[in-house]
């Protein structure tokens, strides 16, 4: 055995010895000679084309040692003793390649920097093999100095920006020399994860993690003895700057490529991959709806009176708006705010404004999934489906909620006995895929934006949108039972009926803080979810939203899906209550949907 294990160990040393003297250091890869990124619409017609690299190479000299010394203590703190490579790291992330385990942990600032700077993203155990001598060479090579410089400038900070020269102007407005500790620590902190930690548009979830991570690289700090405890028990964390918009990507177009973009990080492309450039990505939306959603909410942000009064009401008005294939899950539409380039934030996918009345659907989902036989008596063919006083708690509400599709972490989401008011935080894009779950009759509909992507040999296909089946086909049924169009209903919902030619169901309000308004609304063949909410256009403090324009999701929705529906066969609900077909929706005639 002793024989064995030796003559393994010298089998491969011998290997590595050949691969050590066999591998050169290269040139630098393709990140500094990035291409552009092109972004098409479904028919494959040109949406955006984006790639600009935002990067300024600074030498260690003009980065302050405090700022050094924090990303030393964030990514490596043996980076001043160690040979380029951490053994045990290597071991842990040579694991995780070969049993897909995802992407590696544990890598030196040395390594980082090759795999930045000479190597590409992917995870595969030939560039890991690559990176391992790479780095032992390079550290022998080079200073400390010399492979720190290089991996600050070449690290990926978010915001289109390269290096921490970039990263201090585009999170703090100032030059790299000038960043403090604090700031410096936050930067460390944020390079693990761009699109997560960004301040500006980190969810709660995010900010609770890049603070966790900002106190780790201080704490560490003051292990090292780099940093004195008592300074360190004063510093506060230090809020970037609001992110600013990549030029040219006015109008939706930003919205849209920032939504695929996050989609794809999620999906497992590296940022830095993304960034790269030469990716070729073809979204789900249709460039007919779109346009046509565009117009819809356009008009209703204009509309009102032309006194000053009616102006600044107009200008703290926000709208955000998601269209969703429901068998599929295929975002067709998304309207994310007035332009990219002047209000950032998408108010697609924001989800700090409560649900309202929209949520109370989701209510007697749970009154239903915690007590099927006596929830609901199936429809008889006259009349609405009763309603149901069940006794469904909290828990199961929220539980039934998340299960549709509402994010459990949003903000005011807690299982209280208030919590049929809709008193959490939701977006256009949750709630669109929640009533997509409903209509597509319980079987969990997740929106989804990207078709495909490709670069050279490259090529990643989109999410499946279409998931299990999260509550009971009944259930969902039943719930859209109560939201479809009757004889009996009143003159402006069956005006509804009649201007989007097919059967629909539907459900609008204020939210309880009267700072949104919604209205949820679906056929078998299409879900829109378009909210209005108030907005200080100065500070973006959110602001009651007006009494008159409590109403404008109603008509923007009514709008787009009569156009986006025209000439569409009409198709109606099969629903199932009960054991037994529900009654239809009333369908107009044909000369009403000709009139």
């Amino acid at each position: 055995m002793l024989a064995y294990v030796l003559s393994l160990w010298l089998l491969l040393l011998g290997a590595f010895a050949v691969l050590y003297y066999m591998i050169d250091i290269p040139e630098a890869n393709a990140v500094a000679k990035a291409e552009s990124n092109v972004y098409l619409y479904s028919d494959g017609t040109l949406l955006a084309r984006t790639g600009d690299i935002n990067r300024e190479s600074v030498t260690i000299d003009r980065i302050p040692r405090h700022v050094q010394r924090a990303f030393v203590a964030a990514e490596n703190k043996s980076f001043y003793q160690d040979a380029g490579v951490d053994p045990m790291g290597i071991a842990r992330g040579l694991a995780k390649t070969v049993t897909g385990g995802g992407t590696q942990g544990g890598s030196t600032i040395t390594q980082q920097y090759v795999k930045n700077y000479y190597l590409s993203q992917e995870q595969t155990i030939t560039r890991k093999v690559k990176e391992l001598v790479i780095s032992l060479k390079v550290d022998q090579r080079n200073s400390k100095d010399e492979i720190l410089a290089g991996y600050l400038n070449t690290s990926y900070f978010g915001r289109v920006a390269y290096g921490i020269q970039a990263a201090a102007r585009a999170y703090y407005g100032k030059e790299a020399a000038d960043l403090t500790v604090a700031e410096g620590a936050y930067l460390a902190a944020l390079v693990q994860a761009p699109s997560q930690y960004d301040w500006g548009v980190a969810s709660r979830t995010g900010k609770r993690l890049v603070t966790q991570r900002w106190k780790y690289v201080l704490n560490n700090m003051v292990e090292m003895g780099w940093l004195d405890d008592a300074e360190r028990r004063r510093l506060r964390f230090p809020r970037p700057l609001p992110p600013k918009p990549t030029p040219g990507l006015d109008g939706q177009a930003g919205y849209l490529v920032d939504a695929a973009r996050r989609e794809l990080i999620a999906s497992g492309v590296s940022e830095q991959e993304l960034a790269a450039g030469g990716w070729t990505i073809t979204l789900s939306v249709d460039r007919a709806k779109q346009k046509s959603l565009e117009r819809a909410v356009a008009r209703q942000l204009a509309a009102g009176g032309r006194s000053a009064r009616d102006r600044a009401a107009r200008s703290d008005l926000q709208a955000g708006a998601v269209s969703v294939e429901p068998r599929t899950g295929r975002v067709l539409a998304l309207y994310g705010g007035r332009s990219y380039t002047q209000h950032y934030l998408s108010n697609a996918t924001r989800a700090d404004y409560q649900a309202g009345a929209v949520f109370k659907p989701l209510v007697t989902a749970a009154e239903l999934e915690s007590d099927p036989k006596g929830a609901v008596a199936a429809e008889t063919g006259t009349g609405p489906v009763p309603k149901y006083t069940g006794k469904a708690g909290p828990a199961m509400v929220k539980k039934t909620a998340v299960a549709l599709g509402m994010d459990p972490d949003a903000e005011g989401f807690r299982p209280r006995r208030t919590i049929g008011l809709g008193l959490m935080g939701t977006s256009p894009m949750d709630l669109a895929g929640v009533y997509a779950t409903l209509g597509n009759h319980g079987r969990k509909v997740t929106p989804t934006l990207v078709l495909s992507a490709r670069r050279g040999d490259q090529r990643i296909e989109g999410r499946d949108g279409i998931g299990d089946q999260v509550v009971r086909r009944e259930t969902a049924d039943t719930v859209t039972s109560t939201l479809l169009a009757r004889p009996d209903d009143g003159a402006t919902r069956k005006n509804w009926v009649r201007t989007v030619g097919q059967p629909a169901a539907s459900i609008g309000g204020s939210s309880d803080d009267r700072r949104a308004a919604w209205f949820a609304g679906y056929t078998p063949d299409l879900v829109t979810v378009v909210g209005m909410f108030g907005e200080d256009h100065r500070n973006k403090r959110q602001t009651i939203l007006p009494t008159a324009f409590r109403s404008r999701p109603a008509k923007v929705w009514t709008t787009y899906m009569g156009e986006a529906l025209r000439g569409a066969r009409p198709a109606g609900f099969d629903l199932r209550i009960g054991g037994v077909p529900a009654i239809p929706s009333e369908l107009p005639t044909a000369g009403e949907r000709s009139g």
